[in-house]
């Protein structure tokens, strides 16, 4: 599967964009639409130049395909658009769940998932974030939409 445009919607909508390089809330090397790491698979430095909007879409379009697989790979049962949209917003900023995707794949109630989604990866750096409570919140929403 690939991520629809309300997948992409949600993702750039809580990530923002950064010309310049900037440390997340985790003290991670950021760039454009959050991303830590180039095509290619180069990190990002602080010491990184500015790059443009058009740069950033362009980053942002060839490094969601890894968390496209990512999801692809992990999770064996069928997704509608809604659940691989979430997993993969999901996936992006925290680079997955095994967990996550185990209790997906052996089809555990709505309660144990929606409970994962939304209490766990809400911290960076040791501390709650409000912005990750959100986030968790709506991809939890988003997977249980029909």
């Amino acid at each position: 599967m690939k991520t629809s445009q309300k997948g992409i919607n949600l993702i750039v909508s809580f990530e923002g964009f950064s010309a310049k390089p900037y440390l997340d809330s985790a003290g991670i090397p950021t760039i454009g639409y959050g991303n830590t790491y180039y095509p290619g698979g180069k990190k990002v430095t602080m010491k990184d130049p500015a790059i443009t909007k058009e740069q950033g879409v362009e980053i942002f379009a060839e490094v969601l395909p890894t968390y496209e697989n990512i999801v692809n790979s992990k999770v064996k049962i069928v997704l509608n658009q809604n659940q691989f949209d979430a997993l993969v917003s999901y996936a992006y900023n925290t680079g997955g769940s095994a967990t996550l995707f185990s209790l997906i794949n052996k089809r555990a109630t709505d309660l144990e998932i929606k409970d994962w989604f939304t209490k766990r990866y809400i911290t960076a750096g040791g501390k709650v974030l409000n912005g990750l409570i959100r986030r968790r919140k709506v991809e939890a929403d988003l997977f249980f939409a029909k």
